[in-house]
């Protein structure tokens, strides 16, 4: 089951305005690192799963407050892009924006495909198994080469790992806020 999504989307922004049903506002996309050259380019540590979405002329928010910046130049440089801002035009002005996250906001993200989710949106879903019994919630998702693991927290505290494949994963209901699961035969 591919389940794409940004690598850090579930890190909920306690700050960020997130609506009532606690799907957050923004999500990390990057962290900025350190100026390149002197018209104030800056590099940016990718942290999301599609850097094709960062493109000219797109709204990224930066720091705790959420500055919004529009990206007027981009390119790649080794595993890094290479963004050059509006408003920032010497590496002075770029250094004061160094080890800062980049955010997008969750509103602006596309639709992805049926029986594909973002991180975020699995965070917090109440888990059942196939008959229905609670088995906790899902806390955190972690990723790995072959497909994406879910911890699945009980009341008592106990941790559950679900992977991310078909077999396992039997229904997510983000109307419901629940996932279905065939939990593993050594839980």
């Amino acid at each position: 089951m591919n389940l794409p999504g940004f690598s850090d989307s579930s890190r909920k922004i306690e700050s960020s305005g997130s609506p009532p049903s606690g799907e957050p506002v923004y999500l990390i996309a990057g962290r900025l690192r350190r100026p390149h050259g002197i018209s104030g380019e800056i590099l940016m540590e990718v942290l999301t799963d599609f850097p094709d979405r960062m493109h000219t002329g797109r709204l990224i928010y930066t720091g705790p407050e959420y500055t919004p910046l529009r990206i007027t130049h981009l390119r790649t440089q080794n595993r890094f892009l290479l963004l050059r801002l509006e408003g920032i035009t010497t590496p002075e002005q770029a250094r004061g924006l160094s080890n800062q996250y980049v955010y997008v906001r969750t509103d602006l993200l596309p639709d992805l495909p049926e029986g594909e989710y973002y991180h975020h949106q699995l965070i917090g879903l109440a888990v059942e198994d196939q008959d229905g019994n609670p088995l906790g919630s899902l806390v955190e998702i972690i990723t790995t080469s072959a497909n994406d693991v879910y911890v699945v927290k009980s009341p008592e505290g106990k941790e559950l790992l679900i992977p991310a494949i078909a077999s396992a994963v039997l229904e997510v209901d983000l109307t419901r806020g629940s996932m279905r699961v065939h939990p593993p035969e050594w839980a």
